[in-house]
């Protein structure tokens, strides 16, 4: 398939993405009456729901990416070259943002406006590097045993991440700098953005490491301790 094609793909997803990730923000915290959680939960459940399908439909054009460090994954495993993941990376990057500015105008508000929620300190970063660090084996390891279930699979575990990190989950650099440009409840502080994104980049490498440990470890055992007991 042409790189451009590709590229129109990445850019389609990671577009809609974050017009889910931030417009489920804006009308989950309409809705809320002020209960946080609610609205969380609405954001969680609308960004899940989005990437199943975002992934259904995209995986087969481009490997539904949206994420430069899942495209550094893929790169790492020498499936993709150093070209075509400058391009991915720049799409989605580009992509985010127009995503960002989407939402703000569905929901009339300025196109862009620096975000103002301060999310720094060592829990928050060792939440996303745990989000992340989860996220890449949960792509790389299911990709290897159930590649049909990848799309439940990655959409199962962003919910469940939304709450059981301290960060939200944003395991992503380029949603992580597109919501450095709003203000609404999926924002974050630009000057906070830098702490996440090492993060995210420690978390993807642990993740591809770790996935490279556990496939080689599985291809040098033994079919009796590879497998069940009998």
């Amino acid at each position: 398939m042409n790189l451009w094609r590709k590229l129109l793909a990445e850019f389609i997803g990671t577009t809609l993405l974050l017009a889910a990730v931030v417009g489920s923000g804006i009308m989950g915290v309409a809705l809320a009456g002020g209960n946080d959680a609610v609205a969380l939960l609405a954001n969680a459940a609308a960004t899940a729901g989005a990437l199943y399908v975002l992934i259904v439909l995209f995986g087969p054009l481009s490997g539904a990416h949206f994420n430069p460090v899942v495209t550094l994954a893929m790169r790492i495993h020498g499936e993709i070259s150093s070209r075509e993941m400058a391009a991915y990376v720049a799409v989605q990057i580009v992509a985010a943002i127009v995503g960002v500015m989407l939402a703000h105008a569905m929901f009339d508000l300025p196109l862009i406006q620096p975000g103002t929620h301060v999310r720094t300190g060592a829990a928050l970063w060792i939440s996303e590097g745990v989000a992340t660090y989860g996220l890449l084996l949960t792509i790389l390891l299911g990709r290897r045993h159930r590649p049909a279930a990848i799309p439940a699979l990655v959409a199962s575990y962003i919910f469940a991440a939304y709450w059981f990190t301290a960060s939200t989950s944003f395991a992503n650099p380029a949603v992580t700098l597109a919501r450095s440009l709003t203000r609404t409840f999926a924002g974050i502080r630009p000057e906070d953005v830098g702490g996440f994104m090492l993060a995210q980049l420690a978390g993807a490498l642990l993740g591809c490491a770790t996935a490279l440990a556990l496939r080689t470890a599985a291809a040098g055992a033994s079919p009796v301790t590879a497998g069940p007991a009998a």
